[in-house]
C-alpha cells in the first residue's frame, strides 16, 4: 500500500494536465441500459437490411458496439451506412445517460483536480455530445470544457490511435510527460502509450486489471479514493 501511494503521489505530482476516459474512470455509461442489448440491436438493424454478413460470428457475438462499427467502418469506410451506425450509438448514448452510474470518487476527484489547478480534458471512444450532456447533470462541465474529445464519423480515430490525447493536448498546449491518461481497457493504455503520455490504469474487477496487466499496463488502481488522497495529500 504504501509503494502504491508513493507511485500515486509522482504521478499526481507530475500531472499538470490530466486526461480522462468516459465510461470506466468517470461513469459506468450502460449500468442501467445494456451495451450488449446496443450492440445487438446494431446487428439486427444491419440484418433487416441484408448486411449481416459484413460482421464475423465472433463479432457478431461481442457485447460491444464499437465492434460493430469498426467492423463495419474497416469494409465500407466513409460510407452513408457508417455515418448512420454512428449516428444510431450516439442516440442511444444518449438515452443511457439517465441511468449511467457515476464512478466512486471521480466527481470529487475531478473538482478537487481542477480548484488546485490543473488542466482537465476527456479523450474518449464516446461521442462528445454523450459525454457533454452527462458532465452537465452531474455539474462537471465547466471542469473540462472546451478539452472534450470523441467519436466521431471518422472511425480511423478511435482508441487505440492516440488522435484524441493529441488533440487534447495540442489545444491545451502541454507536453506529453507533463499529463496523465486515466483509463481501463487495454485501448486506452495503447493510446496512451503512443502518445507518449503516463498512464493510469482504473479496473473496477479482478477481469478489467487483468486485461490492462496482459496489455502491459504497470499502474493500475481498483479504486479512484487512493488517488483523491494522493492528490489531497500534496495541496
Amino acid at each position: 500500500m504504501a509503494e502504491q501511494a508513493e507511485r500515486l503521489g509522482e504521478l499526481v505530482e507530475q500531472a499538470r494536465v490530466v486526461l480522462w476516459d468516459f465510461d470506466g474512470p468517470i461513469c459506468r455509461l450502460f449500468a442501467g441500459y445494456s451495451a450488449k442489448r446496443v450492440a445487438s440491436d446494431l446487428v439486427e438493424w444491419l440484418e433487416v437490411r441484408g448486411l449481416r454478413g459484413l460482421l464475423t460470428e465472433d463479432e457478431q457475438g461481442l457485447e460491444d458496439p464499437h465492434v460493430v462499427l469498426r467492423a463495419v467502418d474497416r469494409r465500407h469506410p466513409d460510407s452513408d451506412l457508417v455515418a448512420e451506425l454512428e449516428e444510431r450509438l450516439t442516440n442511444e448514448e444518449l438515452r443511457a445517460v439517465s441511468s449511467a452510474l457515476p464512478t466512486a470518487f471521480a466527481d470529487p476527484l475531478i473538482r478537487t483536480w481542477k480548484a488546485v489547478g490543473a488542466r482537465l480534458a476527456i479523450a474518449t471512444n464516446n461521442s462528445p455530445e454523450t459525454v457533454r450532456t452527462y458532465l452537465a447533470g452531474r455539474d462537471l462541465l465547466e471542469c473540462f470544457r472546451p478539452h472534450i474529445y470523441g467519436r466521431s464519423r471518422d472511425l480511423q480515430y478511435l482508441k487505440p490511435h492516440p488522435h484524441y490525447l493529441n488533440r487534447a493536448l495540442t489545444a491545451i498546449g502541454a507536453a506529453p510527460g507533463d499529463a496523465l491518461f486515466i483509463g481501463d481497457t487495454p485501448t486506452d493504455w495503447q493510446a496512451a502509450r503512443q502518445a507518449g503520455v503516463p498512464f493510469l490504469g482504473y479496473a473496477r474487477n479482478e477481469h478489467k486489471a487483468e486485461l490492462l496487466q496482459v496489455a502491459g499496463a504497470k499502474d493500475i488502481v481498483g479504486s479512484l479514493l487512493p488517488l483523491l488522497e494522493a492528490l489531497r495529500a500534496q495541496n
